[in-house]
């Protein structure tokens, strides 16, 4: 299965969730950028990219069994759901379980070990600070923090004017 063949199933599984397709288009945007500008390597490049599609697998089964999207539920309902979603995809072993491993813990920024989960906490990151109003200071010690790539700080810089 290519990467666009995974994102029209995740699409069609969002069953017209504006917001959730939304934010997942705009995390695929960022962190595709951010990789390529990165020059990551073709493996890192596609494992990003199908994290950040199936990132936020979780949040219709969160708001449903436990009435929110909070960021630790996801990712304690998250491992099985991907497994499952990204089951007869035709990814190695080693991908997908690099995959389950960034999204099951892409709330929890130091558990980031490898760029291609660093980019999808950057993307995560710039569209949640627009998504939840983030106070620029809130930004700024992101930015100091968190981020660790030139393309995602160059983000970051020119969206929210810092």
């Amino acid at each position: 299965m290519t990467v666009s063949e995974i994102m029209v199933k995740m699409l069609e599984s969002a069953g017209g969730n504006f917001h959730d397709i939304n934010h997942l288009m705009k995390v695929y945007t960022y962190a595709k950028t951010i990789a390529e500008c990165e020059q990551v390597t073709e493996k890192e490049r596609k494992t990003v990219e199908i994290a950040a599609i199936v990132h936020d697998i979780a949040c219709p089964l969160c708001r449903e069994k436990y009435g929110n999207a909070d960021g630790g539920l996801q990712e304690k309902e998250s491992a099985p759901l991907v497994e499952e979603f990204l089951k007869g995809a035709g990814l190695s072993e080693e991908m997908l379980n690099r995959i389950v491993y960034i999204v099951s813990h892409h709330h929890t920024p130091q558990a980031a070990d490898g760029i291609d989960f660093q980019i999808l906490l950057e993307a995560d990151y710039l569209v949640n600070a627009d998504e939840s109003g983030f106070s620029e200071a809130n930004i700024r010690n992101t930015m100091e923090q968190m981020f660790q790539t030139d393309t995602g700080k160059k983000l970051l810089k020119s969206i929210y004017g810092l």
